[in-house]
Parts: C-alpha cells; sequence; structure tokens
C-alpha cells in the first residue's frame, strides 16, 4: 500500500494512493496516520478495510495540497555521513558507527510545500534521502529482527542550512530544523512493495539540473543495522521517522560550493517512493 494525507495544513485527510493521481479516501476508517494508528496494528486493519472497501465510490481527485504521509512524528532521526562517497566529499573517514543527529518535527512539511529559506541563511543546501517509519515500540533490536520494525519508506530531502550545522558550535541540529526543512512524501510505501530497499537508485535536480545521482548499496550502515543501533541508545516510536543519509552531489561538496536561493526548483526522487518537488522562496 501507499498511505498519502491530502488538504490544508493541519487539516490533511488520510488516503491510500492508487496511482494516476487517484486514491482512496480511508478518513472515515483512520483520522491519521499516527503513532496511535501503527502502534494499534493499523498497516494490518486498514490493508483489510481496503479491501473491502476499494471498489466503494470513495475515489478521489488528488487535485489538492498533498501533506507528509504521517502525523508529526515523536521524533525524526538522521544518520549522517552514511554514504562512501559523501563522506568522500565532505573530506571526512568514513565513520566507524553510526552519526547521530536529531532533526526537529516542526521542520516537516509536505513534499511539494516550498522550500522557505531561513532568515539570516546563506547556505542552504540540499539532501536527497530515504527515510523509513517504525511500525511498532522497538527496544534493543537484532539486525536480524530489525526489519520487522519497519511500517514503510518514504522519500526526504534533508535540508540543511551549513553556516547554522557547522559554524555556529554545538549540534548540527541548529542547521537542520529551520520550518520547511523536511518536506516527505508523497506517500508511505509499505515494505511489502520494495524489492530491496538497500538497492534503490536516488536523484536531486537543481533546476533541471541532476546534482544527486545514487543507490542505496552505497550505504556505509544498511537499514537493519540504523534500526539495530539505535535501538540501544532510545525508544524508537512507532510512526517515528528515521532518515539514512544522501549521496554525493551536494552543495557543500562542489567547488566552489553551490547553495539555493530564492527562485530557484529542486526536484528528487527515489525508487519507488515517488518524487517530490520545492520552489524555493525567502523568509518573510
Amino acid at each position: 500500500m501507499k498511505l498519502i494525507r491530502v488538504g490544508k495544513p493541519g487539516f490533511e485527510k488520510s488516503g491510500i494512493y492508487l496511482g494516476d493521481n487517484k486514491y482512496i479516501d480511508a478518513s472515515s476508517y483512520c483520522k491519521n496516520y499516527d503513532e496511535e494508528f501503527f502502534n494499534d496494528n493499523g498497516l494490518q486493519k486498514l490493508k483489510s478495510w481496503f479491501e473491502n472497501n476499494k471498489h466503494e465510490e470513495l475515489l478521489l481527485s488528488d487535485d489538492k495540497r498533498i501533506g507528509a504521509p504521517i502525523a508529526r512524528p515523536s521524533k525524526i532521526i538522521c544518520i549522517g555521513l552514511n554514504f562512501r562517497k559523501h563522506a568522500e566529499e565532505s573530506g571526512a573517514e568514513p565513520p566507524k558507527e553510526p552519526v547521530v543527529f536529531f532533526k526537529a518535527t516542526t521542520a516537516m512539511c509536505g513534499p511539494n510545500d516550498d522550500l522557505v529559506i531561513p532568515r539570516n541563511s546563506k547556505k542552504t543546501d540540499w539532501e536527497v534521502e530515504l527515510a523509513f517509519v517504525i511500525g511498532k515500540t522497538a527496544k534493543y533490536v537484532s539486525e536480524k529482527e530489525a526489519l520487522n520494525y519497519v511500517a514503510g519508506y518514504v522519500l526526504h530531502n534533508d535540508y540543511s542550512e551549513r553556516e547554522f550545522q557547522l559554524e555556529k558550535g554545538g549540534q548540527w541540529v541548529k542547521g537542520k530544523s529551520a520550518d520547511t526543512f523536511a518536506p516527505i512524501g508523497p506517500y508511505l510505501v509499505t515494505p511489502d512493495e520494495i524489492d530491496n530497499v538497500n538497492n534503490l537508485n536516488m536523484w536531486l535536480k537543481l533546476n533541471g539540473d541532476y546534482k544527486q545521482q545514487g543507490n542505496t548499496n552505497d550505504f556505509i550502515f544498511n537499514v537493519p543495522q540504523v534500526i539495530s543501533y539505535l535501538s540501544n541508545f532510545m525508544t524508537l516510536l512507532p510512526g517515528d521517522v528515521i532518515s539514512t543519509g544522501t549521496p554525493s552531489g551536494v552543495g557543500l561538496g562542489m567547488k566552489p560550493p553551490v547553495y539555493l536561493k530564492p527562485g530557484d526548483v529542486v526536484e528528487l526522487g527515489i525508487d519507488g517512493l515517488g518524487s517530490s518537488k520545492q520552489n524555493v522562496v525567502a523568509s518573510e
């Protein structure tokens, strides 16, 4: 299944995407895709409901704003420098353990919402990433069992303000958490629709030109390793979003560096997870 949420910010309706810009309105059955939904075996129940209702007159046209496919999670956890080629372009040694940082949940927005450059920003950068959503509470999970805790996979652009992130001291979270810095979606894709999460092509274009073209087979730490590792340090709750890093081709790594400015258009996608597009605008 592909879970989607459509509507104005804060008023999104839950649905199931069918392709060709059509979806089944599931809001009468499920108010939201959130921690409570996933914790209550929601995906399996939704699947059964869908089988019984997919031919009903609930078919809607996806001509409205698409929101993030899940409601605001308890946390967004990111893994840094997790692609070998990206670590190389950053001038960093490949990490021996996952580099972990957080992103404020208020950064999350719809996949096609505008990217708003923060006030005083000079170095806003792009990062196409594979993210996944936790489906049930995870503590001290083995790598062998880790994928059983995944509700689904999503496309994520981990926008970063490099000056805030790297030049102002402290932790990376300052450069990762501005409003609109986490466009997610268009939909959450359940694991049964992804053959091999560790072999997915991913790309990003800036103003029509490819800047990033990579594959998740360049992971330093793959999805099961990331889940197992994180679950040793914190409880992962249903609905939590974990983003797995970006391939080479970010603006910071170019010579000279290239950063976003109002009027730019960013497009990105991952095999099986759809694509998204953000128009870059200045902060008011």
